[in-house]
């Protein structure tokens, strides 16, 4: 069902040196985005944590960010620190009468409105599709939030602000490196020596992972193994949720048959491999 993703918004980057520009911010390969090709990717700091992440959209001979709308002002900001003097224009799409909204297209839905952009969302095959349109042409798109989430939960696709905090985690931890978000053959972006470093030498520390709750727990409440912090839970919703957990801790609990407790919640770790990337 059409679920309008109010916390999204569409930031766009335009000019001849558009692609070229990103290819040289962003986590993924900008020389394979096309029109109905869309890539997942980010914008890191020179230290290799995520400041924004976003799916990439080629439309009409301009690029299209679906980001965080909370984030929105802090991208254009960074993207124009970096332009210098390339020739490109940096917009905020989101805004005014005619302003564009994201809607998340999961499963069978109703055909959408002809105004929409209708895109594959590249990050897993099971959050099908998704559609950036003018928010005036959105009402198809309604009270589907909640199911929609239920779908993301169990494809074990993060959301930053609700499963980890932007500025504090590198791509591996929240599974960039399994949902498509980095291209490891393309030249070089901020951040991109540290990410590759992490990624050929296994030095993978956290990571986000499915997870079953039995009980009522906010997100980024502390897991504990006994008196261990293993973690912090991310969004849950119907017994499911994410955590991103530190992967020797959860495993020194796990050998040890300690019980993981989120306040007042029972946690339980799910089979890893339940992550379904592609």
């Amino acid at each position: 069902m059409p679920a309008v993703l109010l916390e999204r918004s569409v930031v766009a980057v335009a000019g001849e040196d558009a692609r070229v520009f990103l290819q040289g911010l962003v986590t993924c390969d900008m020389n394979k985005v096309a029109p109905g090709a869309p890539a997942f990717g980010a914008l890191l700091s020179p230290q290799g944590k995520i400041l924004f992440d976003f799916i990439v959209v080629e439309h009409a001979g301009r690029f299209l960010l679906d980001a965080p709308r909370a984030l929105g002002a802090d991208l254009l900001k960074r993207l124009g620190f970096y332009k210098l003097r390339a020739k490109v224009s940096l917009a905020d799409l989101s805004s005014g009468e005619d302003g564009l909204c994201v809607v998340a297209l999961p499963g069978a839905h109703a055909p959408a409105p002809a105004s929409a952009i209708v895109y594959p969302d590249p990050r897993a095959a099971a959050l099908g599709e998704r559609a950036i349109l003018p928010a005036r042409d959105a009402a198809f798109a309604r009270d589907a939030a909640a199911a929609y989430e239920r779908v993301r939960i169990a494809a074990g696709v993060p959301l930053g602000g609700a499963d980890f905090p932007y500025g504090d985690v590198f791509p591996h931890d929240v599974n960039m490196d399994l949902l498509n978000g980095v291209d490891f053959a393309k030249g070089c972006y901020v951040g991109q020596e540290v990410v590759s470093r992490m990624h050929h030498r296994g030095l993978l520390r956290r990571r986000v992972t499915p997870v079953a709750v039995e009980g009522a727990a906010a997100p980024a409440t502390p897991i504990l193994a006994g008196a261990a912090a293993i973690g912090a839970l991310g969004a849950t919703l119907g017994g499911e949720g994410l955590a991103l957990v530190r992967l020797d801790r959860l495993q020194d609990a796990l050998d040890s048959g300690a019980p993981l407790q989120a306040g007042a919640a029972t946690v339980r770790a799910r089979p890893f491999a339940h992550l379904r990337a592609g």
